[in-house]
């Protein structure tokens, strides 16, 4: 019976099950065959419930889809291109820095294609850049950010695990500029090669953008002076943020009205944590049902037989990361694939804060991998190109990308130096 009941399951999620439903239904299969109460699992959603650390989801949630209205993205694009429009290339290097910087405060990888994507690729066009290059540089600068505060998948990372949030916000900074500043350097290399019109940088422009966003500049390095000063915890943060953003886009900006926007920002920024949430609920049951099964040692011992040294693991860790980027949204894989690793990393004596590095840059290549990766398909949608278009042009900063996957993999002390300075 259990044994039928597993092929229906798989069956229906081949169909379009929603993620939730199939992690729910496998618990309770799981729980039924050991002979477990089903109790366990609003036991888990209640754990999930009072955990005061998961209020900063809904709040950094609400505060980037604040910022996703109006007209930020435009202001941090002409910040950036103040600064570093005079490069080779420089143009390519402001679309990347201002997705990264606008990823981390949204915490959407997909949001930023979409909202940067019909401002950044016609001016990069229309500048001369190779149409295959723009592609590829506004679909693979979807992922960049995921390292840098306040990223949301940190901190589901950081609850999920029960690593330390802190330390995984210090731990990103230096693997996401890494990230950032390759594909920096290879936009750069190719404006040499093209040899594209470069305008002189002007200190008036620079002090004009610099007055234009300084409002919305400031946000993630409030956030990270506000948490390791000691001044506010990071669920305080995160509501000090919704301040702050809300009284900057409603008093100072007026781009957005109380009455016509607010509602409709709240309804669809809670349809992302509702989805978070429930997704979130039924994964615990689901991994209560796998510790209960000892499952995670036993898929140990059977990488034992398979794996000897710490080396042969993190490769093994990346190429099942990526193909799991690939086929499912990030969150998703946080809540499904954390709780089965972390006990392995532990086993081959790799820290959690470092593992949690890795698994995000994992991820965030992920979505650019071919064949399903999901930033190839929304730059196919938004753009208006074949997905056989977009994946010729994301090999390059791929490949690029893996490069520095293989640093950060093989290189602690790139994610690990900063959080040793907390100690």
């Amino acid at each position: 019976m259990t044994i039928l009941m597993v092929i229906l399951l798989i069956v229906l999620v081949l169909l379009g099950l929603p993620i939730f439903a199939a992690l729910m239904a496998a618990a309770m299969i799981g729980l039924h065959h050991s002979g477990i109460d089903f109790s366990a699992i609003p036991i888990e959603i209640f754990r999930l419930a009072n955990s005061p650390v998961l209020l900063a989801i809904p709040l950094f949630t609400f505060a980037g889809y604040l910022l996703g209205e109006g007209r930020t993205s435009a202001r941090l694009v002409r910040f950036s291109r103040s600064i570093f429009g005079w490069l080779p290339g420089g143009l390519g290097v402001v679309a990347l820095v201002s997705c990264s910087f606008f990823t981390a405060i949204t915490g959407a990888t997909g949001v930023t294609i979409i909202a940067l994507g019909g401002l950044l690729l016609p001016a990069l066009l229309s500048e001369k850049y190779g149409e295959r290059f723009s592609l590829g540089l506004m679909t693979s600068s979807g992922s960049l950010g995921l390292h840098f505060p306040p990223s949301l998948p940190i901190i589901l990372y950081g609850f999920v695990s029960g690593a330390s949030i802190e330390r995984l916000f210090m731990a990103g900074l230096l693997p996401g500029t890494l990230m950032v500043g390759v594909l920096c350097l290879f936009s750069v290399f190719m404006g040499k090669k093209w040899k594209l019109e470069r305008p002189a940088f002007s200190w008036s422009e620079f002090i004009a953008a610099l007055r234009d966003a300084a409002w919305e500049i400031p946000v993630p390095f409030l956030i990270v002076a506000a948490i390791y000063s000691g001044f506010a915890t990071a669920t305080e943060t995160a509501a000090l943020t919704v301040v702050y953003v809300f009284l900057v886009k409603t008093v100072v900006f007026r781009e957005l009205k109380l009455t016509a926007d607010m509602p409709r920002i709240m309804i669809e920024s809670m349809k992302m944590v509702g989805a978070i949430m429930i997704v979130l609920g039924a994964a615990l049951g689901f991994t209560n049902y796998l510790v209960d099964a000892f499952v995670p040692m036993k898929v140990l011992d059977f990488m034992k037989g398979m794996v000897e040294s710490r080396t042969g693991f993190l490769l093994m860790l990346n190429i099942f990361l990526l193909a799991v980027g690939c086929m499912m949204d990030i969150f998703s894989a946080i809540l499904v694939v954390v709780p089965l690793i972390v006990p392995l990393a532990e086993k081959f004596q790799v820290d959690p804060v470092h593992l949690g590095v890795i698994f995000l840059a994992n991820l965030g290549i992920g979505y650019n991998t071919p064949p399903v990766g999901l930033n190839l398909f929304i730059a196919s949608s938004r753009f208006e190109r074949p997905i056989v278009t977009l994946y010729k042009a994301t090999l390059p900063f791929l490949l690029l990308l893996l490069l520095t996957l293989l640093i950060i993999t093989y290189w602690p002390p790139l994610s690990l130096f900063l959080p040793s300075l907390l100690n």
